[in-house]
């Protein structure tokens, strides 16, 4: 007879940081469960953990023991001595995460089957349920499979992926099916484990982001070195709170993100272009990209060959984008963002009283661990009255939801 793995532990509910009920399913994506409860926990979960018996035959029991720092719950404990119901006290959770879920999972899950501590736990969850499934292309496309997957998104349960890329054996190539990345598992279970507020629905709101590139001839330029990732985190924070937005974003190494209308430019007098047209029906426009300041008066149309002495470049101004929103600025909310390396506060009032912004986010990218290209920010909020709100160091994503937040008493009162 097999080893008991395990025996009955009752979530504590009463703890700060949320529960999340890891079931790992009978995919050979049961291998990555360990490192989705890995970043589980470093998101800020604490983590419970179930295993199908299929998916023992993929991974360990000591490994998701290991990963969910607490022991793992499988059938053979499920029918062990012990007091109370063990799928009703796993069921506690904030969020049940169904990781490698295969399509015999979904199906019993979907009909409401309860024959192992899987299926009876998922008929008990009351708070968010998330399947991160894994099959084969073929099994996922199925008109059944696709017929449970609706079945279980009308119970309200989330579905993250299959996403593109190689699966299974060597021989089965690409495809959909393969499963998500444990970051990206953990991130979404934080967000139905804390349910945004919806307060921006119904509002439209346009996002500016990244560098911009000014050619000299068809393969030089001038730009600098933008991310993106702070008008990326806006545009994302602002469509979880319900808004329809509109990014506009020079060359960044980012993906597309989804649920908004994503525009994708070069220069300068194209972003100007994209803002203006985007920003007629506006209520909120945030310009965090770093606009080039200059651009060649004339482009080379072919490439001009090094020479020995010195070149000068004629330019020309860029459009200031800013202002020019801000001459017909209306009744919408317009935010800007500076960086100074110094007077920083009294430059960003100035610049927010000339350009008519409601306010500025001023930043300082030569402090350690702001610079171009990290995941953090620190700014000041300031007013054109020369008022300011310093914030503490945030995460890009935190920065943008404190802007949301603070930009919309203002479209209230505009209305």
């Amino acid at each position: 007879m097999s080893s008991v793995y395990t025996v009955a532990v009752t979530p504590d509910v009463s703890q700060a940081s949320p529960l999340a009920l890891v079931i790992v399913g009978g995919s050979m994506a049961a291998v990555k469960a360990p490192s989705a409860l890995r970043r589980l926990r470093e998101a800020g979960f604490l983590t419970q953990v179930i295993a199908t018996a299929a998916a023992l035959q993929f991974v360990t029991p000591l490994s998701l023991s290991t990963a969910a720092d607490s022991v793992l719950h499988t059938d053979e404990s499920w029918f062990a001595p012990q007091p109370g119901a063990q799928h009703l006290q796993l069921a506690r959770a904030d969020v049940a995460v169904v990781v490698g879920a295969g399509a015999d999972l979904l199906a019993r899950a979907a009909l409401g089957h309860a024959s192992d501590l899987a299926s009876a736990t998922l008929l008990s969850v009351r708070g968010a349920v998330l399947w991160v499934p894994a099959m084969n292309e073929a099994m996922w496309t199925h008109p059944a499979v696709q017929a449970n997957v609706q079945r279980l998104q009308a119970f309200g349960h989330t579905f993250l992926g299959p996403v593109p890329g190689a699966f299974g054996s060597s021989g089965e190539g690409t495809g959909m099916g393969r499963m998500a990345e444990p970051e990206d598992i953990a991130a979404q279970a934080w967000k139905l484990a804390h349910p945004v507020p919806q307060d921006y629905s119904g509002l439209r709101v346009v996002v500016s982001a990244g560098p911009t590139r000014e050619y000299l001839d068809p393969v030089r330029f001038i730009s600098n070195p933008s991310s993106g990732k702070m008008g990326f985190a806006v545009a994302e924070a602002a469509r979880d709170r319900g808004a329809a937005v509109t990014l506009v974003t020079g060359p960044v190494n980012l993906p597309d993100p989804a649920g908004m209308v994503v525009e994708r430019i070069e220069t300068a007098l194209e972003l100007r272009d994209a803002v203006l047209k985007a920003a007629a029906d506006a209520d909120v426009i945030v310009m965090t990209a770093a606009v080039a300041d200059y651009r060649a008066a004339e482009a080379k149309t072919e490439k001009e060959a090094k020479t020995a002495g010195e070149v000068s470049v004629h330019l020309v101004p860029n459009p200031d984008i800013l202002a020019e929103l801000g001459r017909s600025k209306g009744r919408r909310v317009l935010v800007g963002f500076a960086m100074e390396t110094h007077a920083g506060i009294e430059r960003a009032a100035a610049k927010a009283a000339r350009k008519n912004a409601d306010f500025i986010l001023l930043n300082y990218p030569t402090r350690e661990g702001t610079a171009f290209g990290g995941d953090d920010n620190q700014v000041t909020l300031v007013r054109p009255d020369g008022s300011h709100d310093a914030w503490p160091r945030l995460s890009k994503r935190e920065v943008g939801e404190r802007l949301l937040s603070a930009a919309l008493p203002l479209v209230s009162s505009d209305e």
